[in-house]
């Protein structure tokens, strides 16, 4: 019996392994050590970094997070059901975790500390920017934009030396213009909701991250924004399993 139940953890164990395994993942040097990022789904994201570890707007259709690492800290960046979940964060929590969301997502889940656009803190050792994320272009109807100014939030997060951006549901707004030095950017890319691959350019225009994927895609095709970026050399442009 012990050596079947043995078997039987073992076997649960390599599965879990497998499972967190499938995910892509890209790893970046800090003057702090590695980060490591990986691309779960969407707009959904897992960051390592110094012993920490960091989601992003974690939803449940995307990963098993029985299987996932715990949070040191979560990031929700607005209240649609795609970027918030509550039975994705109750998986990953643990006594020390520590959640940041806007002010509508407390009012779906109530634990977590409100950051507003234009904000900063410390969260886990790590420093957190809250920049806008809103549409201006693409609306339900006349006034009233999939993502109204000052609702939602981007993340700009602080490993070392290298800065994060992770934009949330947004368009290429004017505030990007005050991004300085980013060397990671996550910009959405799917109508009606946030970007088409042009805008998705003129985005990156405004701020030149040195490393640019597009996520919460779609069925958006990603090779429109390949060739719409191969004559420039301040930016590469990533695809990777974020569909």
């Amino acid at each position: 019996m012990r050596y079947l139940l043995k078997m039987s953890f073992s076997i649960l164990l390599l599965a879990a392994t497998f499972i967190v395994n499938a995910f892509e993942k890209d790893v970046f040097k800090t003057a702090s050590g590695e980060l490591t990022i990986t691309f779960i789904g969407h707009g959904t994201l897992m960051m390592e970094f110094n012993g920490k570890v960091i989601h992003i707007d974690p939803v449940a259709r995307y990963a098993d997070y029985k299987t996932l690492p715990k949070a040191d800290l979560i990031l929700i960046t607005h209240e649609h059901g795609d970027h918030l979940d509550a039975n994705a964060i109750d998986l990953l929590k643990k006594e020390s975790t520590e959640i940041v969301l806007t002010k509508i997502c407390a009012e779906k889940y109530s634990s977590g500390k409100i950051m507003k656009n234009g904000e900063s803190g410390i969260y886990s050792g790590l420093k957190i920017e809250a920049v806008p994320a809103y549409n201006i272009k693409n609306v339900r109807s006349e006034g009233n934009p999939f993502h109204p100014k000052g609702v939602g939030n981007g993340y700009v997060i602080h490993f070392a030396d290298k800065k994060v951006y992770v934009a949330g549901d947004t368009e290429n707004i004017p505030e990007m213009t005050k991004l300085k030095a980013i060397e990671v950017a996550f910009l959405p890319m799917n109508l009606p909701y946030t970007m088409t691959p042009k805008m998705v350019v003129e985005a990156s225009k405004l701020f030149n991250p040195k490393i640019l994927y597009p996520y919460h895609f779609g069925n958006t095709n990603t090779n429109e924004l390949v060739d719409l970026m191969k004559n420039q050399d301040k930016t590469e442009v990533r695809i990777r399993k974020l569909d």
